[in-house]
C-alpha cells in the first residue's frame, strides 16, 4: 500500500498555465482522493459528475461491449478525464481503474462554479483550459471516425 502525500496540484496538463498560488487555492474547491492498484475510480455505467486530474500514478480507462472488456487508454500524471461530466451530468462511458497507486483531484461542477465566482479571472483561464483539452479530444475522435468509414467504405467495395 503506498503512502498518499500531500495533496497538491502540480503545474501540469491544464494547471501548466495557472500560477502556483492559484493552484493552492483551486485545491479547496475539490477533494483529493488516493486510488490503490486495482481500485475502480469510476464505473461504467454509474452516474457521473466531476472532473478528475491525475496528479501521479497511472490509470487504464476501458469499457465492456458484447460481454468483452477492450482497453481504451491510459491517464497518467497532468491529465484528466470526466470533461463532458462536470458540465453535462450523466453516466459514465467507462471503467477508469488505477494500475498503481494513484493520486487524483476531484472537481464537481459546483466546485468550478465556486472557484469561478471567487476567482474569475484565473476560473477563466482554467475554463478554456478545459475546454481546449475538450476540442482537441473531439478532433481526435473526428478524425478516427473518418478513418473508420472511410475503411469500411473501402471494404464494402471489395465484398459485393
Amino acid at each position: 500500500m503506498s503512502e498518499f502525500l500531500t495533496p497538491e496540484i502540480p503545474a501540469l496538463g491544464i494547471m501548466a498555465t495557472i500560477a502556483d498560488e492559484d493552484r493552492r487555492l483551486l485545491s479547496n474547491y475539490g477533494e483529493f482522493l488516493p486510488a490503490q492498484s486495482g481500485e475502480e475510480v469510476i464505473r461504467e455505467g454509474d452516474p457521473q459528475d466531476s472532473l478528475y486530474f491525475v496528479i501521479s500514478g497511472l490509470l487504464q480507462v476501458s469499457s465492456l461491449k458484447d460481454g468483452k472488456r477492450t482497453f481504451l487508454a491510459r491517464i497518467g500524471p497532468g491529465e484528466t478525464f470526466g470533461e463532458v461530466n462536470v458540465f453535462n451530468p450523466g453516466v459514465a462511458s467507462a471503467n477508469v481503474t488505477a494500475k498503481e497507486f494513484t493520486q487524483i483531484w476531484k472537481a464537481k461542477r459546483e466546485d468550478f462554479e465556486g472557484f469561478v465566482s471567487s476567482y474569475p479571472e484565473t476560473g477563466a483561464r482554467l475554463l478554456i483550459e478545459i475546454l481546449s483539452e475538450m476540442s482537441e479530444r473531439i478532433r481526435v475522435t473526428n478524425s478516427r471516425l473518418a478513418t473508420a468509414e472511410l475503411d469500411a467504405a473501402v471494404q464494402s467495395m471489395w465484398h459485393f
